[in-house]
């Protein structure tokens, strides 16, 4: 049922409660005036006001009772339904494909300036018979003040069926923002807003900017130290290097290191590929790398290739192991491991696993790598997504180092290799994971192939030792039902820090139909940012 729905049900009931009312005051009324003050005029006139008096205060407040939204019309759980209703998530978007909000890989999606958040999706969906449909890359802005969104404009002309097409926006110095899509083994389209953006803004105009590499897949944009902007991303196609380009321009011209980071399949081992993940240090200075490895098995495919010990099983690609760690110098170019060993790149998969391996999973499999965040210390941590005792089985860990060995500790099942969540330190040290949960592991149409379900925060005060759920945070209730959510992200600053407090994840409900639906959290002003 619609919110006017909800609302004229919710009235319609209040009106048969009020004449109920109305009925039982007029019958005591006309018992008080038979008894023995039935003579007293003065004060029949005085009942029968505070009768009509009572009744138009009952008849106020179930009014405002009727307007007010329900928890399932504003998408808030039940735990969010006792905090204020600001919390709720907003739905800001509908009409989305697979990934309508990218995972860990591609990021940010969502940039905080001049009072209002950008946001860029994959939206305007139309269906297709093989399941993936077609999709424009997407804008709309959230007035942090006056907590509404414009209505989403397209920034292409032509639609796609690649997911990895998904934009990226980032602000740069001079407050231009910036707009990546149409990434998968080509340029892209790189857009610049054609004056810096102000909090009169009313209308974007873009034009196209500097070509930033001759191929990109999943780019991510940071700002770095010393007046640098970097993107990370992947050369080519699954088993092609991972490297980065740097402006010190706001975008007009790019330039990158002599040898690429990452090479797994060079020295003869072909077809080894990797997903990787970042974050820059607190400083801004270097850059962490997360990333899993894994046999594309693409030259002379042999099924066998594809075998897992672990499980017995004849497995896909869709399978990635390990976890390995690097960082990059953004002033000096050199890459160091996790003991601080300078590193000859490109590194191929005998070097990463020799030098940067730091969690050997034994054939226990991932699909999406793990989320980066810094730590109390300032350090890196990882939030990663395993599978367990089953392919059918996952959890969640939160891995970091501690006393100079790479410590790895359980928070919860999850119920998908693919599930993608987010990882933050609040300013008081507390750890907060959001994770991707599931009753059981999920299996469906194309929508489903990388996961989902509700969305749950947990939180740990010591470090990481011990975790516990403080919250369901995605939406519920009747709408949602059987609804899946995934790729929670935050929101950024224009200066690349995030915005304590605020989030976007999408969700859908048909496993078939690209007609997602996008959410934004706004707590900021709970948090203090």
């Amino acid at each position: 049922m619609n919110k006017q729905g909800n609302r004229r049900t919710a009235w319609s009931q209040n009106i048969d409660c009020i004449l109920m009312l109305l009925n039982w005051l007029m019958s005591v009324r006309a018992w008080w005036l038979r008894s023995k003050y039935e003579k007293q005029g003065f004060w029949s006139f005085k009942l029968t006001c505070r009768l009509c008096l009572l009744a138009w205060v009952f008849c106020c407040s179930a009014f405002v009772h009727a307007q007010k939204p329900t928890s399932d019309e504003t998408g808030a759980s039940a735990e969010q339904s006792k905090l204020p209703a600001k919390v709720a998530p907003i739905k800001f978007a509908e009409g989305g494909k697979f990934k309508m909000l990218y995972d860990a890989r591609q990021r940010p999606q969502a940039v905080l300036l001049a009072g209002k958040v950008f946001v860029v999706f994959n939206g305007d969906a139309r269906s297709t018979s093989n399941e993936k449909g077609r999709a424009f890359p997407m804008l709309t802005a959230y007035d942090v003040r006056t907590r509404e969104f414009t209505a989403p404009v397209r920034l292409a002309v032509d639609s796609s069926s690649d997911h990895h097409d998904s934009p990226i926006i980032w602000a740069d110095r001079a407050d231009h923002l910036h707009v990546l899509y149409g990434c998968h083994r080509t340029p892209g389209v790189h857009l610049i807003s054609q004056s810096p953006v102000q909090a009169s803004t009313e209308q974007i105009v873009w034009k196209r900017a500097s070509q930033i590499a001759p191929k990109l897949s999943y780019p991510c944009v940071f700002r770095m130290a010393n007046g640098k902007d970097l993107v990370y991303f992947r050369t080519d196609g699954h088993t092609s290097s991972w490297t980065y380009r740097v402006s010190t321009d706001n975008g007009r011209t790019w330039g990158g290191p002599s040898a690429d980071v990452t090479d797994l399949d060079s020295g003869g081992r072909l077809d080894w590929s990797s997903y990787q993940t970042k974050i820059p240090s607190a400083d801004r200075r270097f850059l962490h790398v997360a990333y899993t490895d894994y046999d594309d098995n693409k030259h002379d495919a042999d099924p066998q290739r594809f075998y897992n010990p672990k499980y017995d099983a004849l497995v896909s690609n869709e399978w990635k192991y390990n976890l390995s760690y690097l960082k990059i110098d953004s002033e000096s170019g050199v890459v160091f491991n996790s003991e601080d060993a300078r590193l000859r790149t490109p590194l191929n998969i005998e070097s990463s696993k020799k030098l940067c391996e730091i969690w050997d999973t034994q054939w226990r499999g991932s699909g999406v790598p793990p989320v980066l965040a810094l730590n109390e210390q300032g350090e890196p941590a990882f939030l990663h997504v395993l599978s367990g005792d089953s392919l059918d089985e996952h959890c969640y860990y939160y891995v970091r180092k501690v006393n100079g060995s790479w410590r790895k500790t359980a928070i919860t099942k999850s119920s998908h290799q693919w599930n993608s969540g987010h990882l933050a330190c609040d300013r008081s040290g507390v750890l907060h994971a959001y994770v991707v949960v599931g009753q059981e592991y999920l299996e469906g149409g194309y929508m489903d192939r990388h996961g989902g379900g509700r969305i749950e925060e947990w939180t740990s005060a010591d470090g990481g030792e011990t975790w516990g759920m403080r919250r369901r945070f995605s939406p519920s209730g009747a709408r949602y039902e059987d609804w899946r959510f995934n790729n929670v992200q935050p929101v950024v600053n224009a200066d690349g820090t995030l915005v304590h407090g605020m989030f976007i994840f999408y969700g859908w409900k048909h496993e078939t139909k690209p007609n997602a639906s996008a959410f934004l959290v706004d707590e900021a002003a709970r948090t203090g940012s």
